[in-house]
């Protein structure tokens, strides 16, 4: 089997690699200075040259505040860039996975979103990603769409990361409290990724790390295991504008990972753990 994964100088990429990797699957990582995904005639020439079976696609605009100034440089990316990728995938027969967010729904309410939800971005970055789902589901049959949420892991900046620093120069930090959802290891992610790749189980999936929290509750949790001696003062959403809309409620339900018999990841509370372990071995106290 040969799988080629895009984006591998961000967190997730970077992870599947290392997976890929260990699981001895051969394995070909493509960045934007490789080819640019918005260019159609790159992206087939570059698939075609290498005829991957699968293709592991986290490449992706995610600056998301900078989105809403960008709207077009966004859609070109997730969109067309993701529309692009269907096209030669198509082309040498092979099934594609795509990364996608739990952005692309609405977030109203508090009960886990089932993969069956209807869209409802409230910002350019969820909209364009929604827009690369469409691709994919309107042309393809033999796709796996992972919508996960709050990723962190060594390769590049994360919300963990921001924390240490914060607690390392600050005693408090204001946070909000009204965002709930679930923080997602991207080794764990990525374990999953490449379990789900070697089958033929195509489909919507959900998957992050056990566990629901605020994003304040997150960051306590990150001062305590970090040892930073930094208060968190829970505030509302209110409280912390920013440029593009985030959805109150980005619970999502797992069901469709019992359903086809793959293994939820741990506890996030765990994944933090064993990030923390993973950045002292990597220099960062």
């Amino acid at each position: 089997m040969k799988v080629l994964v895009t984006g591998i100088a961000g967190q997730l990429g970077y992870d599947v690699m290392k997976r890929l990797s260990a699981l001895n699957i051969e394995a070909k990582g493509v960045d934007y200075q490789d080819f640019d995904l918005t260019d159609g005639e790159a992206v087939m020439a570059a698939v075609r040259s290498y005829a991957p079976d699968a293709i592991i696609h986290c490449a992706a605009y995610t600056a998301v505040d900078r989105a809403e100034q960008e709207p077009e440089k966004c859609a070109a990316v997730n969109g067309m860039g993701t529309l692009n990728l269907v096209r030669a995938a198509l082309a040498v027969d092979a099934k594609l996975l795509y990364v996608s967010t739990d952005y692309v729904l609405s977030g109203d309410g508090d009960q886990p979103y089932e993969t069956n939800a209807p869209y409802g971005a409230k910002n350019v970055y969820g909209l364009t990603k929604a827009q690369g789902e469409e691709a994919i589901r309107s042309l393809m049959t033999r796709y796996f769409i992972v919508r996960t949420a709050w990723a962190f892991g060594i390769n590049g900046r994360n919300f963990v990361k921001t924390m240490l620093n914060i607690g390392d120069e600050r005693s408090e930090v204001r946070v909000v409290n009204d965002q709930f959802g679930s923080p997602t290891y991207t080794p764990d992610l990525a374990c999953l990724l490449c379990d789900m790749i070697q089958t033929n189980k195509f489909g919507i999936y959900h998957a992050t790390n056990e566990g629901f929290c605020s994003w304040a509750e997150f960051a306590a949790e990150i001062m305590r295991q970090g040892e930073r001696n930094c208060t968190v003062t829970p505030i509302p959403t209110s409280q912390y504008p920013t440029p593009a809309k985030r959805p109150a409620n980005c619970r999502l339900s797992k069901s469709s990972l019992d359903r086809n018999a793959f293994a939820r990841l741990p506890a996030w509370q765990d994944a933090l753990v064993r990030y923390m372990q993973e950045l002292a071995q990597q220099g960062v106290e």
